[in-house]
């Protein structure tokens, strides 16, 4: 399927890696030009080069994004090179396991700006481009926020956010045209995830039990079939969905995992 996005400028935050390398290939081979905006450098200009000896297009800024100022730079330098933005992708974050009973103030609110702040503050310097072209903002969630998952109020929190976020952009970018959307992640494995999964005790016998609680086919989502999805929603194929939690997760949230 054609989805129309040549040319088009997306910025996907984290998008060198795990997910966002998922969501940042596909958009390139869509023939959109994804700005990938993430901390590491060296990250960020592997995958550009990866995209650009494959005859696709792509870009990158370097920015902390827990940094305010460094998020509105990193918008800055995009729009002084490219002169406009067609979508966002929110994706950057980790789940950090800043839990109740072993967490603080202090690391609480380091999650917040890690997971949440700068998906509002991306999304906020990019409005104005944002309106000018009609575009569209996408939202990578986790179940946390839906489920709970023990150990992780602030990651839960920041999840729980985003998820009113997309329905509060939704109804306030209305008149605008923009469409906002969430694509909510379950089990997918990245660098991330496997850093956490090797800090267990028994980390083979850990991922077993939880592929055998994934309803459809007892396997993990690749970050292909999150792409997709997003892609998706970011095109317009999508151009009368607004304001929805899609769920790319093989059942888990919502199908009983006794199944």
């Amino acid at each position: 399927m054609d989805l129309e996005l040549q040319g088009k400028i997306i910025i996907v935050s984290g998008g060198a890696r795990g997910i966002g390398e998922g969501i940042t290939n596909l958009l390139a081979a869509e023939g959109a030009i994804p700005i990938i905006i993430g901390r590491s450098e060296e990250n960020n200009l592997a995958l550009v080069k990866a995209i650009q000896m494959q005859g696709y297009q792509a870009d990158q800024v370097v920015a902390e994004l827990t940094e305010p100022v460094a998020c509105e730079n990193a918008i800055k330098k995009i729009v002084a090179k490219y002169g406009q933005i067609d979508g966002l992708v929110n994706n950057a974050g980790e789940n950090d396991s800043v839990g109740l009973e072993k967490g603080n103030y202090e690391l609480f609110m380091q999650s917040l700006y890690k997971n949440l702040v700068h998906y509002y503050l991306l999304a906020n310097h990019a409005l104005p481009y944002l309106k000018k072209s009609k575009g569209n903002i996408v939202n990578i969630n986790s179940k946390t926020a839906e489920t709970g998952q023990g150990g992780t109020s602030a990651y839960a929190a920041a999840n729980g956010g985003r998820n009113a976020l997309t329905r509060e952009w939704a109804v306030e970018l209305l008149p605008y045209g923009i469409r906002v959307n969430a694509v909510v992640v379950a089990e997918c494995f990245t660098p991330l995830y496997e850093k956490w999964l090797q800090a267990l005790p028994n980390p083979e016998e850990k991922l077993k039990s939880i592929k055998a609680k994934i309803p459809l086919g007892q396997r993990f989502t690749t970050k292909e079939e999150i792409a997709n999805m997003v892609a998706f929603l970011l095109s317009e194929k999508s151009s009368h969905t607004t304001g929805q939690l899609i769920h790319v997760d093989g059942g888990y949230v919502h199908l009983d995992r006794a199944l």
